[in-house]
């Protein structure tokens, strides 16, 4: 493949991370010869942080910024919550040829994480605060990964904004660009049911052995899946 022509990947981590747990994955790809971006999303807060805080358009905004700011082909990758201000930020993106959805909220417009599962939605006004991180995230989040990946990466959680979580996109880029969705089989966060719905919005679905975090468990795994996608192989 042409290098001008040769896509980059755009990482975008899920719910109480950081850009920091794309790390290992980052080298993966570099080792491979791909180049690679991530973002730090502003609703994920400090613990003592309170009142009105940073919400999914936020997120999104902040994602359309970093995918303005590349000058190349972009696979967006939005692993688990970070699907979702995917789905917000990448309608009318001329240089993204490809979202994916790793374990990945693909909602639908109107959708929010507390409501596509059928909860009501919220007086977005009187939103405020955090969400602490989900109950067992050594078995929920980190089922498959190493012990010693597995306990670095619950040092470095925290907490999710309420907001984020509450805050219904108003778009939503897969209905206009290509876009594949990684189940991941294993998954105890949220488990191949609740991707199903997801699956089905995407043009492809692959399936991975893996528990909710793939990036950590398997990330040669991962990458060989989405170095096929970038290519247009995979089957």
């Amino acid at each position: 493949m042409n290098d001008s022509k040769r896509p980059q990947f755009l990482l975008v981590h899920g719910a109480w991370h950081g850009s920091w747990c794309w790390g290992e994955f980052q080298d993966v790809l570099a080792d491979r010869g791909w180049t690679s971006h991530t973002v730090d999303l502003p609703s994920v807060v400090a613990e003592d942080s309170e009142g009105k805080l940073p919400g999914l358009l936020d997120d999104a905004r902040v994602i359309r910024e970093k995918i303005d700011a590349i000058d190349a082909p972009l696979v967006v990758v939005g692993h688990s919550y970070g699907g979702a201000p995917v789905t917000q930020a990448t309608p009318g993106a001329a240089n993204v040829s490809h979202v994916v959805y790793v374990s990945g909220f693909a909602l639908d417009e109107g959708e929010s994480l507390t409501t596509c599962f059928g909860g009501e939605a919220p007086d977005l006004a009187t939103v405020e605060g955090v969400i602490p991180v989900r109950e067992n995230p050594a078995f929920t989040l980190y089922n498959d990964v190493p012990e010693d990946k597995r306990d670095a990466a619950l040092a470095r959680l925290l907490p999710q904004t309420a907001l984020s979580f509450a805050e219904p996109v108003s778009q939503a880029g897969w209905k206009t660009l290509p876009t594949s969705y990684v189940l991941c089989d294993d998954d105890q966060s949220l488990p191949p049911a609740y991707q199903e719905p997801f699956a089905a919005h995407c043009g492809a679905t692959y399936h991975l052995p893996s528990g909710h975090t793939p990036l950590l468990s398997m990330p040669d795994k991962l990458a060989d899946l989405l170095e096929q996608i970038a290519h247009g192989t995979a089957a």
